[in-house]
């Protein structure tokens, strides 16, 4: 009994000398002056991890002596790892300093401000979509993509020729200014026919700003702008290339590729190709489902060193697109003519935009960009001839004055000449053709002031003076507060803005189709002013889940505002601005959530755009009153792949019927739109990734569960067969019951139905 407890003393005196020869380290986890709660840290090879508190310690103990690599990890940083040492029976205190992730979408953005500044800190707040997010439904133009963010769609205005433009918040496309590096290159004719072809290899982000952004960038930018960031030559990989197919036999390749030339020139340069040939018609009315295109967009970007690290940068790019969309027996040889029906655009354009920073001791930065938009279609037997330059220039003078004071003022100029051949150019006593030219020389100033260390005040105020319109003035006030931890953050803004309206560039339904355009007037600038509230607040957890709520609620006021009315008339479009207000107005909600390998970005936007004329209250058309997306993704680590659940839901939509005896639903349904994808990277292969998958599961086309077609008269396209009466008016006869003429503009959402696809990416660093 004696020797039993006399041996098991000795192994429980050896258990605890081994033990007491362990030792430990401890230490903070911090970004430069800030603390990083919940980060995770760990012995790389071994069991051993923790996560740190709510004060960023961490302590990991019971370590046997020797040499280890720790790792620390947390998201929007980079991965930390640094060899240390272990020594027994010792306790050692390591801090950790994480750095940045420079990708992460808490670094630079430049929209809402015009410069490059923390997103944390912009009083304004800015949505940013990397390449990883529009990797998880892999489309073939920016347009496209688009359809995944919360309160953004894109909105098909055409149901032959597919021709759409991008809402936001429920305001028409017109509303929204697509830039491209800051430059406002896509305006007027590529507010339409613009959006595609720019190569997404080439994109670093896109930036979004939901309301008016006028004060800084005038005209268009009423609802809110997207600002496509284009890669920088220096980060940009040697050569990247990404292509796919799908099963309707569409056919996308993007390929990008740098160079330099000496020391101090680099050069980025890109191609997109775009074809889709194949005819298809599952509704069977005789018409292509999807118009039927070929594109080619070629990108070529500069970077020029300079002494000081001073900024040149110069950027061109040329698009050229062919397509159409008709009756299914439609060829060339009928195009203009009246004998089968087709929708064919030729577009050709070319921009150049670049920075260059003055020679000064002063940050002063002049910004230019130059484009030209020519455009042959026709829509039937109607022709549209179109040419547009636009030519801008900006200086600016950033200026920090003491420690509160961050003030940005400048000057623009943009000249904008348009030539059609439609009465939007024509003289109407005389008949001569009479091309627009329109100078509007502007000026700004806005002073971000740093109150404290957590709140902060932006006043800005713009003046332009419009060549037809006369002087504009756009005021706007932006306030930010964040807590101590930076988790909370709150936002307020109020503004205003204004637009100048083309409806022949900016309204497709003006051109095809049978109806007339008619103005009761000359259009008046626009006018609005708006408010905005945006919260933000961050959640971590011990077990690292990391959760972001961002809330926002908003109200926009127009005065004048330009509206197409469909109904007084069912064979006319009358503009006119409206004779009382509107009102946009809505909240929505975005809740982004990381778990170890899983991911979750889900959004909903609730709100109501309607107008208000003789006390009469109307819901604006071709605008959902709800709309929600999401994007979710898992990687299975250890066999390379990755999962992405992508989807959009839309509420009910008001739709441009032909009168009250159309048989066509005046409301659309709830509809949405869903895709899956399996990503595959290898680990001996550094670069590649095959992916694949099926878009539209849920086969939805806006003809499903319909009795009638969407397209108004596909066997009659020219309304040889229609009778009028003495007001222009269709009369219902037995070939033609409900008195319809032909009308392609009801249309709301993608007319293509469930495909497959398989591609590949390559990078190459």
């Amino acid at each position: 009994m004696i020797r039993e407890v006399f041996i098991m003393m000795c192994f429980v005196w050896t258990g605890s000398l081994a033990f007491s020869q362990n030792g430990s380290i401890n230490g903070k986890v911090k970004s430069g002056n800030e603390i990083v709660p919940y980060a995770k840290v760990s012995l790389m090879g071994t069991n051993h991890g923790v996560i740190s508190d709510m004060n960023g310690n961490y302590v990991i103990t019971n370590i046997a002596a020797g040499q280890y690599t720790l790792v620390a990890t947390f998201i929007g940083f980079e991965r930390h790892e640094e060899m240390i040492s272990v020594l027994s029976n010792a306790k050692t205190t390591i801090d950790i300093d994480l750095k940045a992730n420079q990708k992460s979408l808490d670094e630079v953005v430049v929209s809402g401000t015009m410069k490059p500044m923390s997103k944390l800190e912009s009083a304004v707040p800015v949505e940013v979509y990397t390449p990883a997010f529009f990797r998880s439904n892999p489309t073939a133009s920016v347009y496209e993509a688009l359809s995944n963010v919360n309160g953004v769609r894109p909105q098909v205005n055409c149901a032959v020729c597919n021709t759409g433009d991008i809402h936001i918040n429920g305001l028409e496309g017109a509303y929204t200014m697509v830039l491209i590096d800051g430059m406002p290159i896509v305006s007027g004719l590529s507010t339409v026919y613009g959006l595609s072809g720019i190569p997404q290899s080439l994109i670093e982000r896109v930036e979004i700003v939901k309301g008016p952004a006028s004060t800084l960038y005038g005209s268009e930018a009423v609802g809110g702008i997207v600002n496509v960031i284009t890669k920088n030559p220096t980060n940009a990989p040697l050569f990247s290339a990404d292509a796919f197919v799908t099963g309707w036999g569409e056919v996308n390749a993007d390929i990008a590729g740098k160079f330099k030339k000496g020391d101090k020139v680099q050069s980025l340069l890109g191609v997109n190709y775009f074809n889709y040939c194949n005819k298809v018609d599952n509704n069977n009315d005789n018409f292509t489902d999807l118009t039927l295109q070929n594109r080619l967009s070629i990108f070529n970007k500069w970077n020029f060193k300079r002494k000081s690290n001073r900024i040149f940068s110069l950027a061109a790019r040329y698009v050229y697109e062919d397509r159409w969309g008709g009756e299914m027996d439609w060829t060339p040889q009928y195009r203009g003519g009246d004998d089968i029906y087709g929708e064919s655009i030729y577009t050709s354009r070319w921009e150049l935009f670049g920075t260059y920073q003055l020679p000064l001791k002063e940050k002063v930065l002049f910004t230019f960009s130059a484009n030209s938009h020519q455009q042959n279609s026709v829509y039937g037997d109607t022709w549209y001839i179109a040419d547009q330059r636009i030519a801008f220039g900006q200086l600016t003078w950033d200026k920090k004055i003491g420690l509160r004071h961050d003030i940005l003022s400048g000057v623009t100029m943009r000249y904008t000449y348009y030539d059609d051949n439609t009465p939007a150019t024509s003289d109407f006593a005389t008949a001569l053709n009479m091309p627009s030219n329109t100078y509007l020389p502007g000026a700004f100033m806005q002073d971000e002031i740093s109150l404290n260390e957590y709140n902060k005040l932006l006043l800005g105020i713009r003046y332009d003076n419009n060549s037809i319109h006369g002087n504009i003035i756009t005021p706007r006030l932006n306030y930010k507060w964040h807590s101590k931890s930076k988790k909370s953050i709150v936002r307020l803004s109020a503004g205003s803005g204004y637009r100048v309206a083309n409806v022949f560039t900016e309204d497709h339904a003006a051109l095809t189709g049978s109806r007339t355009v008619v103005f009761l007037s000359d259009l008046n600038p626009e006018t609005s002013w708006n408010g905005n509230l945006n919260v933000i607040q961050k959640a971590f957890t011990k077990k690292g889940l990391f959760m972001t709520f961002d809330f926002s609620a908003f109200y926009t006021y127009f005065d004048n505002k330009i509206f197409a009315d469909y109904e007084t008339n069912p064979n006319q479009i009358i503009y006119d601005n409206l004779d009382g207000y509107a009102v946009s107005n809505g909240v929505s909600l975005n809740v982004d959530l990381t778990y170890k390998n899983f991911s979750l970005l889900v959004g909903g936007t609730a709100m109501e755009v309607y107008s208000v004329s003789d006390g009469v209250k109307e819901r604006q058309l071709l605008t959902e009153q709800f709309t929600g997306t999401w994007t979710l993704g898992y990687k299975f680590v250890k066999a390379g792949l990755k999962l992405d659940y992508t989807g959009n839901v839309y509420g009910p939509m008001l739709l441009p019927v032909l009168g009250e005896n159309d048989p066509r639903p005046a409301e659309s349904p709830w509809w949405s739109i869903q895709n899956i994808q399996l990503t595959k990277s290898f680990t001996n292969i550094k670069g590649l990734e095959f992916y694949g998958g099926v878009k539209n599961l849920l086969n939805w086309t806006p003809w499903k569960n319909m009795d009638a077609n969407i397209i108004a008269r596909t066997n009659d396209p020219f309304d040889k067969n229609v009778t009028f009466d003495t007001d222009g008016n269709a009369i219902a006869t037995p070939n033609n019951p409900y008195a319809l003429t032909f009308d392609p503009a009801y249309v709301y959402g993608p007319n293509q139905g469930i495909r497959g696809f398989f591609g590949f990416r390559y990078t190459f660093d």
